[in-house]
C-alpha cells in the first residue's frame, strides 16, 4: 500500500473548506494537520465513509453537537434531535467521499456513511499514523481523520 501524496491530502482539506463555504458562506479555520501517533479523542458525533477499489481505508468526520446544530439551523432545520445531528455529520462525510471520487477517480468505491455517537478514541485501521485535520468554525472545533492508502 502506498501513502497518500500531498495533493491527495489537500483534496480533503479543500473539500471541507468548500462544504462550509457553500453552506455557511464562511470557511472554517484549519487549525492543524498532522500524523496521529495515538488514538484520537473525537467529538460526540461521527460520520465515517469507507473506501475500497483504487484506495483502501476510511475518512472520519467528528463534530460536537453545537456545531451541527448551528449548521442545521442555517439550513432552516428546526429538528435538532440526536438522530438529525447524526444524519448531518453522515451527510458531511458522504459529501467528502463524493468529492474524493471526483479527484481520485471513478474506481474509488465509497460506502454508505456509518454514523456513530460518542467521543471514544478514533482508531486507525489502515495506517499506523493516520492524517488528521483539525478545524474551527464559528468558535466550534471539528476534525477529519484520513486513514487511507493507495492500492498498489
Amino acid at each position: 500500500m502506498d501513502t497518500l501524496n500531498e495533493n491527495e491530502l489537500k483534496l480533503f482539506v479543500e473539500s471541507v473548506r468548500r462544504y462550509f463555504k457553500v453552506l455557511t458562506r464562511n470557511e472554517p479555520e484549519i487549525t492543524s494537520a498532522f500524523l496521529a501517533t495515538t488514538d484520537l479523542e473525537g467529538h460526540d458525533f461521527n460520520g465515517i465513509v469507507t473506501f475500497s477499489g483504487s484506495y483502501n481505508g476510511h475518512v472520519i468526520v467528528s463534530m460536537p453537537p453545537q456545531l451541527l446544530k448551528e449548521l442545521l439551523l442555517l439550513q432552516g432545520e428546526t429538528d435538532l434531535s440526536d438522530g438529525n445531528l447524526l444524519d448531518a455529520v453522515g451527510e458531511i462525510a458522504n459529501t467528502l467521499g463524493g468529492n474524493a471520487r471526483k479527484t481520485l477517480g471513478a474506481a474509488l468505491q465509497i460506502s454508505v456513511p456509518v454514523k456513530l455517537q460518542g467521543s471514544s478514541g478514533i482508531k486507525a485501521r489502515v495506517r499506523k499514523r493516520p492524517y488528521v485535520i483539525t478545524m474551527r468554525w464559528n468558535r466550534q472545533p471539528a476534525l477529519v481523520c484520513v486513514d487511507m492508502s493507495r492500492r498498489d
